[in-house]
């Protein structure tokens, strides 16, 4: 078995790992095809990455121009403990206030486990837009799989 097939998580390693996940890197491509990259809140929906950004960010800009991303969730220390999931898709936009509140109150969900969306962040959701990330090609790693043997 190649070493790559050994340490890949499975589909639903993959989704647990997303769902703890604290954030993504989020890659898009600037005007003159540098990375542009970027930390990210997200929540995981139904096979879909969902982050919430302003309308006029740089990120939100290049995936005008571009919609072609990469995602990447990643933990771990040490080689030997290093895991995570990178996504390459293509990324929508979707416009809205309601769509942008429902992404903020599931993202905060996640990561507060049902604390209560201040007005603060709603006061700027008509500014904002979602991205929602849908995946083309997933790789996938957790070296603790190779039993200290690397």
């Amino acid at each position: 078995m190649k070493r790559r097939d050994q340490i890949k998580l499975s589909s639903q390693e993959q989704t647990e790992f997303l769902r703890t996940a604290g954030k993504v890197s989020l890659a898009t491509l600037d005007k003159e095809g540098y990375p542009h990259v970027v930390a990210m809140n997200f929540v995981a929906r139904d096979g879909a990455i969902l982050m919430t950004s302003f309308g006029k960010a740089q990120k939100v800009i290049n995936i005008r121009r571009n919609p072609k991303v990469a995602v990447m969730a990643e933990a771990g220390r040490n080689y030997s403990d290093l895991r995570g999931v990178m996504i390459r898709g293509e990324c929508e936009i979707i416009e809205g206030a309601e769509a942008v509140e429902a992404t903020m109150r599931a993202i905060l969900e996640k990561s507060s486990g049902g604390a209560a969306l201040g007005r603060g962040p709603l006061k700027s959701a008509p500014k904002r837009v979602v991205l929602k990330v849908i995946p083309k090609k997933i790789a996938s790693w957790d070296h603790s799989k190779l039993g200290g043997h690397y």
